[in-house]
């Protein structure tokens, strides 16, 4: 489905390191954090395959290497800069080629440039911006749950201006390596109530400028292309707030809702491997986009997941059936399961089916334990305000306190249903939300995760006599489908972001509520041209025109949405089915994923002291590790006691094809915190100098290390 962002993050690394020392045998040198970036993309293989020797991480301990050039790929963070310049201290390589994952702060650029020890071994010197991580071939976040609180939480607002810079360049390295110089737009909430509701409003502009400094100094950017120009929505969490507390029905949204998927640097669900057998072991499986069966089902509903699976299966069978007994039949979930047992010679497409099998069965297992359809119906007519008929529901009160007192129910989800009901009735009375609770018997901290929708501009509490009239819905209601059945009359709720979609590919999306940035596309030939100007059209003086609707063999528009503080996978695959339906490629781009139970998690932090959350930027500043300040990297070799002679001096370094076998790439230690705070994009790009190691150019249009002030959340700041 159109260009893959994995594949482009994985070109633009491989590029620069085949590119950087042609021909030169050479060590890469990452960062705790870089090393992520290059983890997450590119593999060990690719990397050794362009002439390098070793890999190694600058924070450990590593050998001198003076006769081999280095690439360092590095996060512009200052603790990172010292440990750089610790090596030019010591001389560590031959040459240096510079790389950052993104701008580099004019304070920490100035100090390399002005060390004459640097600009002797520094032969280049380039921002890359690939500060992100693809997840999907559609979907990229920045593994930074923590942007919810620092984003919502009271408490925090002397966090947001470094914050924003750090998404506003982060926003821009998924349109650089688009190759994107997109429209934006931005959600601007109806009748505001709560202090972030500005935060799309700042957030876009922030965007917007950095951009636009962007291709001021980049010549080449955008790059030529006859692809209509991108469109960028700047949108957050608050836009729509039934989306990460609904069941959704889906395999991949159901799986990491009711599973213990593990989410870290891989997607991992623990299952047991050669079950029965006597080899059998329980074994950590990747869930990624190398897994076929899983990007092929991820966004079906989990009835067809699971009639495909089967009808996979039983065709393998029919193809291979001295693999089983002749009457055997794969026709559940556990006969196919007990003859993946019988397949030692298909080890790998045995694991795969094992373990999607087994997360299949196990989902439909809790689907039935606690009540889902039930609670499905009633969470749907909340969220839609339609009930199965799509007419307006009735007796929803008396079915949500029948489902509370359920003791099949769980906690998680009866504070679920409570939080869809106060949505639905736009506040409850205080009294109210009490019964609630009480018929549920959550604890009184529940209530706080209740409360503190307000700090998303949900409506709370009501008076008991309410004039304030409810408003509509952002779109509206869908009509009735001819024919629905009943498994998917329980996935009758679309998130909010694949209705903006729908609307702006028609061409009627709201200006009021999705405003543009640039004033002068607000006019109707702006709304008009936008999604049809080329990228070749921004520079030259004949615009170029595609046509209004795209066929499969057209180049694609490009639409990115970023959703601040969160997004979840029934959002993610909204801009799947959008993009599939209307020739688009639609990115999805966000700091994190969110779960139910992640939500609900941090929606009761936003009324916990701040101090007790830990939150990265609020840490003590990371610090170079002593030991590259030493005297001597290695201790000198001991010598036998008896023996006069002077110390045997190091032997050269080894020959490039001796050095791969010691190589290491492993590295333990935790995700570290972004470390850049400069919205300028002018100064901080490419500036090689000669290959031989001469003097690091200064860049004629640096610009000045001071930028104008910006205001946050409330005219005080």
């Amino acid at each position: 489905m159109g260009v893959s962002v994995i594949d482009l993050q994985r070109n633009i690394l491989v590029d620069i390191v085949r590119s950087t020392a042609p021909g030169e045998w050479k060590v890469l040198v990452l960062d705790e954090s870089s090393k992520k970036l290059v983890d997450n993309v590119v593999t060990v293989d690719e990397i050794l395959n362009e002439n390098v020797t070793n890999i190694e991480q600058i924070e450990e301990r590593r050998p001198m290497n003076k006769d081999m050039d280095a690439v360092y790929l590095l996060t512009p963070q200052p603790h990172i800069v010292d440990c750089l310049m610790a090596d030019f201290e010591r001389r560590r390589y031959r040459r240096s080629y510079l790389v950052w994952t993104s701008l580099l702060d004019p304070a920490l650029r100035g100090r390399i440039e002005k060390s004459t020890m640097a600009r002797e071994q520094i032969a280049l010197f380039k921002i890359l911006n690939i500060d992100f991580f693809p997840r999907e071939s559609h979907l990229i976040t920045f593994r930074d749950p923590w942007s919810f609180p620092v984003l919502f939480h009271p408490a925090c607002n002397h966090l947001i201006r470094k914050h924003m810079d750090d998404l506003a360049q982060k926003i821009i390295s998924v349109c650089v390596s688009l190759g994107e110089y997109p429209v934006i737009r931005y959600y601007r909430p109806r009748n505001p109530s709560h202090e972030a509701s500005v935060l799309c409003s700042h957030l876009s502009r922030f965007v917007q400028d950095e951009l636009d400094q962007y291709a001021q100094y980049h010549e080449d950017f955008p790059p030529p292309s006859n692809r209509p120009r991108g469109a960028l929505f700047i949108t957050d969490r608050s836009m729509d707030l039934f989306s990460p507390l609904l069941h959704e029905f889906t395999y991949q949204a159901m799986a990491h809702d009711l599973l213990p998927i593990r989410e870290g640097d891989k997607i991992l669900y623990k299952t047991i491997v050669n079950e029965g057998e006597s080899n059998e072991q329980e074994k950590d499986l990747e869930i990624g986009e190398k897994d076929k069966i899983w990007v092929e089902n991820r966004h079906r509903h989990m009835k067809d997941t699971i009639e495909k699976l089967m009808g996979e299966f039983q065709r393998f069978i029919d193809e291979n059936p001295h693999f089983t007994n002749s009457d055997s039949n794969a026709n559940s979930l556990n006969a196919i399961k007990d003859m993946l047992a019988g397949l030692p010679e298909f080890q790998e497409l045995k694991e795969a089916y094992s373990l999607h099998l087994t997360m299949a069965q196990e989902c439909m297992n809790i689907f039935q334990q606690r009540k889902l359809p039930d609670l499905a119906s009633v969470e749907q007519s909340l969220a839609t305000g339609l009930d199965e008929d799509y007419k307006k529901p009735k007796n929803l009160a008396d079915q949500v306190v029948r489902l509370l007192d359920d003791e099949n129910i769980n906690a998680s989800d009866r504070l679920r249903l409570i939080t869809l009901y106060l949505l639905y009735r736009n506040g409850l009375l205080p009294a109210d939300t009490q019964k609630l609770l009480a018929h549920a018997q959550l604890p009184p901290q529940d209530g706080e995760v209740i409360h503190n929708l307000d700090f998303l501009g949900a409506r709370v509490q009501k008076p008991l006599k309410d004039n304030k009239s409810t408003l509509p819905p952002l779109f509206p209601r869908k009509q009735a489908p001819s024919t629905v059945s009943e498994e998917y009359a329980l996935s009758r709720f679309d998130p909010v972001i694949q209705l903006m979609l729908e609307d702006h590919i028609r061409g009627t999306l709201d200006q009021a509520i999705f405003p543009f940035t640039k004033p002068h596309l607000d006019a109707p030939e702006g709304l008009a041209g936008q999604s049809n100007v080329s990228q070749a059209s921004l520079r030259s003086a004949k615009p170029t025109w595609a046509k209004s609707k795209l066929s499969s063999i057209e180049p694609r528009q490009r639409i990115i949405v970023f959703i601040a503080g969160g997004a979840t996978y029934a959002e993610s695959r909204a801009c799947y089915e959008v993009s599939r339906a209307t020739s688009r490629d639609i990115f999805l781009a966000t700091s994190h994923m969110v779960t139910p139970s992640l939500f609900l998690r941090q929606l009761g932090d936003l009324s916990v002291d701040k101090r007790k959350l830990d939150i990265p930027a609020e840490r003590p500043k990371q610090k170079a590790p002593a030991h590259l300040f030493e005297r001597h990297d290695e201790p000198p070799k001991p010598t036998a006691p008896t023996s006069n002679k002077p110390a045997v001096p190091s032997k050269n370094p080894l020959p490039p094809t001796a050095g791969i076998q010691n190589m290491n790439i492993n590295s333990n230690s935790s995700e570290g915190s972004g470390g850049r705070t400069n919205g300028a994009a002018a100064a901080a790009q490419s500036t090689p100098s000669s290959a031989g190691g001469g003097k690091l150019k200064k860049d004629k249009d640096k610009e000045p290390d001071k930028k104008k002030k910006h205001h946050f959340f409330s005219s005080k700041k």
